[in-house]
């Protein structure tokens, strides 16, 4: 019974310490947020980011390390507040598994809080010129988006709701993310004659360890306002906003956002290929090696057709770019130095062109050279069944001979026909296999 009541009085002690903790490293992210808030200095909005970033990466990794059971008493035992705050880091990985044991006045709290059980959180983000950079506005409701200025409008997976209001507030029509991908080619880009509306529909690469694909993303120009739909967040586009908040005069205007988005994808899709060629690297040392078994050139197989795979969804895809780029520039409604920048994609594009085809080149003879092996190890089989079968045709004739029915055959009545005929049997399969050692074909 005492070993009971330990082991309860550790468990207890343990859940307060993992309580602690939690509530320090909360209480910690908002002193620091709020005093970064109160602070004026250069290049606000990215040191409160980053500070922002790294407390909940802190604040995450203590959440993944308890356990199921831990984790509901942690949000049992937190404030309201505190209590909604967890539940959005582990809502999307773990939430579902947590509902059925939380209590009834935890998930009515959950509940009662907009967004947090079953309605989509606001994906809209909208962008505001501000001293030479770009800077992001909250939008959490119609009239915050109306009362903004925005030089690009961004909707990753917009609900209803969300195109409503860009449509309302702005007064344009945006296409269904659920239907991007149903475009016939024709209508991918063109302008809109009565609004004057440039509507663009391309393709982005979108690269993770073991999957990589292609997003689709629609872009409309109006107004001199960028606006882009997509259903998947892109590194290319986390990266556009970076280089924009940080760097002065980065954009002037929607029209630079959409060619630095192309120009960054160019480049995204460059340093995949870079991965692609590493890749490609391994696997040619391993397919070059002295031996390989039919197992590892299976698995050599796999991997390059993964490569291959990538290489043709990079090429596909610089190849819409260009595609893309192009009708900008036939458009006629780039200024000289965008008309420069759409040029400068292009060349990058065309520099892309040669890499892709000596990648494809390079695909090709690792595929050949690795089923040439298979081919190799499979006429090594065939060689020992070859030879294995004209050496036992020897004792094979030896063996009939003497299995005649003949009424005369001398060695039947010898006393040692039996054994010489089986010493005359070895002896016949030895003399083909000394043969074939010393010509050398048992190698």
């Amino acid at each position: 019974m005492s070993d009971v009541d330990d082991s309860q009085i550790a468990d207890d002690v343990a859940f307060e310490r993992h309580l602690q903790e939690v509530r320090t490293l909360l209480s910690r992210q908002r002193l620091v947020e709020e005093l970064v808030r109160r602070q004026e200095m250069p290049r606000h909005e990215l040191v409160e980011g980053l500070v922002h970033k790294q407390n909940l990466v802190e604040l995450q990794k203590k959440l993944d390390a308890l356990e199921s059971a831990k984790l509901v008493r942690v949000l049992e035992a937190l404030p309201h507040n505190e209590c909604l705050a967890v539940w959005e880091l582990i809502r999307a990985s773990r939430g579902d598994a947590l509902l059925d044991e939380l209590s009834e006045a935890v998930r009515a709290v959950l509940a009662s809080s907009p967004g947090q059980l079953e309605k989509k959180p606001i994906m809209l983000n909208a962008f505001e010129l501000h001293n030479g950079r770009l800077r992001q506005i909250v939008v959490e409701t119609r009239e915050a988006l109306a009362a903004a200025k925005p030089i690009w409008v961004d909707l990753i997976d917009p609900s209803e709701e969300e195109l409503n209001w860009v449509q309302g507030v702005f007064g344009l029509t945006l296409p269904d993310p659920e239907h991007l991908t149903d475009l016939e080619e024709s209508a991918r880009f063109y302008i809109e004659d009565e609004t004057e509306q440039v509507h663009l529909h391309s393709d982005f690469l979108l690269d993770r360890e073991g999957e990589s694909h292609n997003v689709p993303v629609a872009f409309v120009i109006h107004r001199g306002i960028l606006f882009s739909i997509r259903n998947e967040e892109l590194p290319v586009f986390r990266l556009q906003r970076l280089r924009a908040r940080i760097q002065p005069g980065y954009v002037n205007d929607g029209k630079d956002v959409l060619l630095d988005l192309y120009a960054a994808d160019v480049e995204y899709s460059a340093d995949t290929l870079e991965d692609v060629y590493a890749s490609l690297e391994d696997v040619g040392k391993r397919v070059l090696s002295q031996t390989i078994t039919d197992e590892e050139a299976a698995k050599i197989l796999a991997a390059i057709a993964a490569q291959e795979d990538s290489n043709g969804r990079i090429r596909r895809n610089v190849l819409d770019t260009r595609r893309a780029v192009s009708f900008l520039i036939r458009g006629k409604f780039l200024t000289p130095d965008q008309l420069e920048d759409a040029r400068q994609i292009l060349r990058d594009i065309e520099s892309l062109d040669g890499h892709t085809a000596f990648l494809f080149d390079k695909i090709n003879f690792l595929m050949d050279a690795t089923v040439g092996f298979i081919n190799i190890n499979q006429n090594k089989i065939v060689k020992i069944f070859s030879v294995a079968s004209v050496a036992l045709l020897p004792p094979t004739l030896i063996a009939s001979i003497y299995g005649m029915n003949f009424k005369f055959m001398p060695e039947l009545e010898w006393a040692h026909g039996y054994p010489f005929s089986l010493m005359l049997m070895l002896f016949s399969v030895l003399v083909p296999f000394w043969f074939f050692r010393r010509k050398g074909w048992l190698r």
